[in-house]
This record gives structure tokens, sequence and C-alpha cells, in this order.
């Protein structure tokens, strides 16, 4: 017989129009993305990995009640299954690679040097720009799809000043909604570093990337 499927309650309207949010913005990247769910005590953490981007994004939002799961599942079933403050948890899939190598739970310290948001939006829109600039000036005979590869990986693969980070990193938390304004009481976003792990946490989600990187990265600008 086949298990009932599990019902979980987030804390409240605005933990769910975040999480649907995040979803929302996975399906917009890859339709058929998938997403791996952790739930202990109070907290659900929700990773996924943008294929725009080669990078794992992660927003957690506060339960209800304690729960415990881990579990890979599609992103657009698990969209789907909001209601209100509840969502059913869909049937398990066979995730990608990407799910079995999570950045730890535990461990994680700051790193200085990050920016101020607005100079890591204005560092997003000035590589962009520099795409569009590099792409345009591209004579017809090498306008090509590995030609503009091999820019956007000289751009996007460029750390952000002295921390490590790759733009790309900035770039996926700005296309995903995490470097939104916020008002000035609000936490300010931070760069973390675990093991070979790097961490950009923002006050509406996270973006964590190896310090090797994560494989090929698609690289036109969104």
């Amino acid at each position: 017989m086949t298990a009932p499927v599990q019902t979980l309650r987030l804390a409240g309207a605005r933990e769910a129009a975040d999480l649907t949010a995040f979803l929302g913005r996975l399906i917009h990247y890859d339709r058929a993305a998938a997403v791996r769910m952790q739930a202990g005590g109070g907290a659900l953490a929700v990773f996924g990995r943008p294929p725009s981007f080669e990078v794992l994004a992660i927003r957690t939002a506060r339960l209800a009640e304690p729960v415990e799961l881990d579990v890979t599942v599609s992103a657009g079933e698990l969209l789907e299954s909001v209601e209100g403050s509840r969502l059913a948890v869909p049937t398990a899939v066979t995730g990608p690679p990407w799910t079995g190598v999570l950045p730890p739970r535990g461990g994680w310290r700051e790193v200085p040097g990050l920016p101020a948001p607005d100079r890591l939006r204005g560092a997003v829109a000035a590589a962009v720009a520099e795409f569009r600039a590099r792409d345009a000036a591209l004579p017809a005979a090498h306008r090509s799809s590995a030609e503009r590869d091999r820019i956007g990986r000289e751009i996007w693969s460029r750390p952000l000043g002295d921390t490590g980070l790759p733009l790309r990193a900035v770039h996926a938390a700005w296309s995903l909604g995490f470097l939104r304004p916020t008002p000035d009481d609000a936490p300010r976003p931070a760069l973390l570093a675990a093991g070979g792990w790097l961490r950009l946490r923002t006050p509406f989600g996270s973006v964590a990337v190896r310090r090797a990187g994560l494989g090929t990265l698609n690289v036109t600008p969104v």
C-alpha cells in the first residue's frame, strides 16, 4: 500500500509566498527542475540548482510544527501543492547528481570584504552590460554560441573583489530575488565559508558555490 502523502504546515502566509516565489523562479529557468527538501525541527530548507548559473540556491521557511524530512521532489509539483500555508510533499523522484552534494549544515564563518547590497547589484548590472556590449561587437562570422559562452565564462567567473566569490553567484542571487532592497534595520547580506564552500546569505535566501566551481554554466544574461 502506498504511504499517505505528508503535509507540511508553514508558519504563515509570508513563508508560503516566499517559497512559492522561489519555486516559480526555479521553474522559469528549468521547467523540469527538481528540489531537495530537508526539514529538521521547526525549519524547512529547499535546495535548487538553476542551470543558467550553476550554483545551489537555498530558500528556508519556518514550520508551524517540528518535522523530520529529507526528500527530492519535482519543483513544479511542489509549487502546485501549496495551498495557503500548507503544502503536500510530492512523490519522491530520482534526483540529479547535485542533490547528493549539498553544503555543510554547520561550521560556517563570516568572510570579510562583501560589498554593500547596492554595490552587489551594481556589479551584476555592469557585468550584464559588458556581456551585451561585447556580444553586440562580435563580427557576424564569429557570432556563435561557443563564442558567446566563452565571453560569458570570462565575465561570470571573475571573483567579486578579494572575496573569491564568482560573479555568477551574485548574478544568481539577484535573478532569484535574493538581493532586492530591504529596510534599513533588516539583516545585511553576508558572505560565509565552510570547507570548500562559499555562501552568499541574504534575508531572502542563499546562494552557495564550491570554490572549485560546479561545472560548465550557461552564460546568457537574464
